[in-house]
């Protein structure tokens, strides 16, 4: 099966996420910059959850790359990964309304995590497909990013009922973390991306 469906449906996916979390952000009453105060929260977790989106998206572009054919076992993985990043607008839109109130802090973090592990599930389902001597397998080596975000994640949603602040600094730290570009699956391929 070829990856061109997959690679497109994924995109347009991510596109629309990204619409919705946009559209959520509401124009405030008033032409003073005092008016924009009630949109910060909501202008924060959108900025947060914009960047977590990119780094999906390049991450999955990049592995995408490394595909030679796809499988179902690999379509319903990919879904897999679209559902928990689908419901990143609403968990972003819950929190910032709230104004980082710990239990939208929490189930952001759970998103987030989910999101860690199906993200892990579609990389293991690839590699199983295309074998331990892949380019995706050469790229990724030990992924110690890929290992301690997890850790970090859980950490961050224990941390909500202690001080929801915290959680949200762990959020920004694994987000950068990622932001850096990961350069391992361009090196290893042979073509330019």
């Amino acid at each position: 099966m070829n990856k061109n469906r997959l690679e497109a449906f994924s995109d347009g996916v991510f596109a629309i996420i990204i619409t919705i979390m946009v559209l959520e952000l509401k124009v405030p009453h008033g032409k003073e910059l005092a008016s924009l105060k009630p949109v910060i929260p909501k202008f924060f977790s959108y900025v947060l959850s914009f960047v977590y989106l990119g780094i999906y998206w390049n991450n999955h572009h990049h592995m995408l790359h490394t595909v030679k054919q796809v499988s179902g076992a690999i379509l319903w993985a990919n879904l897999h990964l679209l559902f928990w990043l689908s419901l990143i607008p609403f968990v972003t839109g819950w929190m910032g309304e709230n104004n980082f109130a710990a239990v939208p802090v929490a189930l952001y973090g759970v998103n987030l995590l989910m999101a860690a592990i199906s993200y892990y599930v579609l990389q293991t389902v690839i590699l199983r497909k295309h074998g331990s001597d892949s380019v995706l397998a050469k790229a990724i080596g030990r992924d110690l990013k890929g290992k301690i975000s997890p850790i970090l994640y859980t950490v961050a949603i224990l941390s909500t009922f202690i001080n929801n602040w915290i959680a949200g600094g762990i959020y920004i730290l694994v987000a950068l973390i990622w932001l850096i570009p990961d350069k391992r699956i361009e090196k290893t391929l042979p073509v330019e991306l």
